[in-house]
C-alpha cells in the first residue's frame, strides 16, 4: 500500500516552478486596448475584466494619457494546489500618446462590463481670421 501523503507531497512540487513563473508574469499585466478616431473625439477602450473602478487611476502627463491600476487576487491561501493558473493579477499601466489635436482638458471616462472607455475631445479647428497690419511710415 502506497502512502497517500508521500505521493501527494511529490506531485504539487513538480508544478511549483510553473506557479512561481505565473506569479512573475502577473507582475507585467498589461491590459489589451484599442483606439479609434471619430469626427469630434478620439476613443480608447481598455479591457479590465475583474478590475474595480476604484482600483483605476487616469492621469494626463506631457500629452500622454496614463491608465494605471491593479487587478487584485481574490484567491485565499488554502490547502488547494494549483497546477496552473492563466488568470492575470497585479499592477498594470498603459500610456497612450495623444495626437496634437486632442484636448487633454476634455476627457470623459466610463467604466462598465469590464471595459474602460475614454473619450478625448478634439480641439476645434481654429478658423483663420484676417487681421489688417498697419504700415508705419518712417
Amino acid at each position: 500500500m502506497v502512502e497517500k501523503s508521500h505521493t501527494a507531497g511529490w506531485w504539487p512540487n513538480v508544478y511549483e516552478p510553473l506557479r512561481q513563473f505565473g506569479e512573475k508574469v502577473a507582475d507585467w499585466f498589461a491590459p489589451r486596448s484599442d483606439a479609434s478616431a471619430l469626427t469630434d473625439y478620439y476613443e480608447i477602450n481598455v479591457e479590465l475584466p475583474g478590475v474595480k473602478a476604484e482600483d483605476v487611476d487616469i492621469t494626463m502627463q506631457d500629452n500622454s494619457l496614463v491608465v494605471r491600476g491593479e487587478k487584485r487576487s481574490e484567491r485565499t491561501e488554502t490547502d488547494q494546489s494549483f497546477y496552473f493558473s492563466e488568470r492575470e493579477y497585479g499592477a498594470f499601466q498603459r500610456e497612450f500618446r495623444l495626437p496634437p489635436d486632442a484636448d487633454g482638458d476634455k476627457i470623459d471616462a466610463q467604466f462598465g462590463d469590464g471595459v474602460l472607455r475614454l473619450r478625448i475631445a478634439k480641439k476645434s479647428a481654429s478658423k483663420p481670421t484676417a487681421k489688417k497690419i498697419e504700415i508705419r511710415q518712417t
